[in-house]
């Protein structure tokens, strides 16, 4: 074997730090856009922002929490929080229900570990308080805040709450105490035979534990609503549809003109000047891309799903990202980064963009339906079932096949109940 030198050629794909910016602020939001560029004025001397006139709030700005529950045709909605209803407020009331200085402090322990649903939440051993401190001040508690609040688990909390609102209830106690997962089960029948009442009475207490609070004060949380800047703004005017992106609060980004005679000497500040002077105009660069790429999405998605901004989801089409993909003439993985953290305001309310994008099943007649009209379809559905009677999920999927022309699997439907939190056949029966 001898050995020897020998060359070849290969391509690497190397991933510049420009090229990684600018995939970075693909993915941004236009309210984290607004951050980053904050961050590189401090970081480079050449970045100097100019602010845009008009900067308060605007009819585009809306309070908003995350994470919050929706069905696929809700938009996003503002949720707002009272500052007052915090662990501080609940503390000062019972302050003013108990003077005893012994009292008041087991009752700020207890207060100030509960989580965020009121449950107590100790790391470790409860300090210097016993077991039986804890279960007193437990239930002075009661007194300060809604009933069940301090409880360690959800039986507690159920059992608290009957015992301080509903003392007459003993039967529901009972209930609670020693059958909580067959109520959760809803076996009826096997109920009523353990605590020998009729079906009648297992019914009035079942609507009497749904009038129960679960969570009995998740407004101890210290919440400051957020707020909700939709990326793209788009609108019905004489019945067309026209579309801008909403950034034109953004400071524009020009050049410290003071830096450039150092750019232009040839001592060692020029390096640092002109490698400044590079990221800036990169920077320029990313931001122009991202708003090209942003502009390109929306005429696509503004031609196929005409019908959904003007009337619903339940005109929504089936599209996928390597559609619009290919129709710009565009990776799939820049579509999915383009969208990601955008929402897009509507005629009826705020949506993430990324929900306009379903897959399709196909009908009896081999057109394309969206997976999300396929869901709206099986909610209606639901809703109009007898509720002593409640569909199986093959009972659904024969419905779909059977009035709708859309073959579906029960295990498919099992999936989007899932995705819709809606309990199963067993789970929505009532008595």
């Amino acid at each position: 074997m001898k050995n020897a030198l020998h060359q070849q050629q290969k391509l690497n794909f190397s991933m510049t730090p420009e090229l990684r910016q600018a995939i970075e602020l693909l993915q941004y939001s236009t309210a984290e856009l607004e951050h980053y560029i904050r961050e590189q004025e401090m970081e480079n001397p050449l970045i100097e922002l100019k602010e845009k006139e008009n900067r308060e709030l605007g009819p585009a700005e809306i309070p908003r929490s995350f994470p919050i529950q929706r069905s696929p045709q809700m938009p996003l909605e503002a949720i707002a929080s009272s500052a007052d209803n915090t662990r501080d407020s609940l503390y000062s009331n019972a302050k003013l229900i108990y003077s005893d200085e012994a009292v008041q402090k087991l009752l700020k322990f207890l207060i100030y570990n509960l989580d965020d649903n009121g449950y107590l939440d100790f790391p470790g051993p409860a300090g210097p308080f016993s077991e039986d401190q804890i279960e007193t001040g437990i239930h002075l508690l009661q007194k300060a805040g809604p009933a069940g609040i301090g409880a360690r688990n959800l039986r507690e909390c159920l059992l608290l709450q009957i015992q301080y609102l509903h003392p007459e209830k003993t039967a529901a106690k009972k209930m609670v105490e020693h059958h909580l997962d067959l109520l959760a089960a809803r076996k009826w029948k096997e109920l009523s035979s353990l605590l020998k009442i009729s079906l009648e009475e297992i019914k009035e207490i079942h609507l009497l534990i749904r009038t129960l609070q679960p969570k009995p004060c998740s407004f101890t949380c210290d919440f400051v609503p957020h707020y909700l800047k939709p990326d793209i703004v788009i609108e019905v005017v004489n019945n067309k549809l026209s579309f801008q992106l909403n950034d034109n609060h953004l400071p524009s980004i020009h050049i410290n003109k003071c830096y450039l005679p150092a750019h232009r000497s040839k001592d060692e500040a020029s390096g640092y000047i002109s490698s400044q002077l590079q990221k800036v105009q990169w920077l320029l660069t990313s931001i122009e891309q991202r708003r090209d790429t942003l502009i390109k999405i929306t005429d696509v998605l503004i031609d196929r799903q005409e019908n959904f901004f003007k009337l619903g989801f339940d005109y929504l089409n089936p599209l996928t990202l390597k559609d619009v993909a290919d129709e710009i003439g565009m990776h799939e993985s820049t579509v999915s980064r383009a969208v990601s953290n955008k929402v897009v305001q509507t005629v009826f309310g705020s949506i993430e963009l990324k929900r306009l994008f379903s897959s399709k099943l196909m009908d009896s007649e081999g057109n394309g339906v969206s997976q999300t009209a396929v869901k709206l379809l099986m909610q209606k559905f639901i809703s109009q079932e007898d509720k002593h009677k409640p569909y199986s999920d093959q009972k659904i999927a024969d419905y779909l096949a059977a009035s709708e022309g859309i073959p579906i699997s029960r295990r498919t439907i099992s999936k989007y109940r899932d995705e819709l939190n809606i309990p199963s056949a067993n789970g929505r029966k009532e008595l």
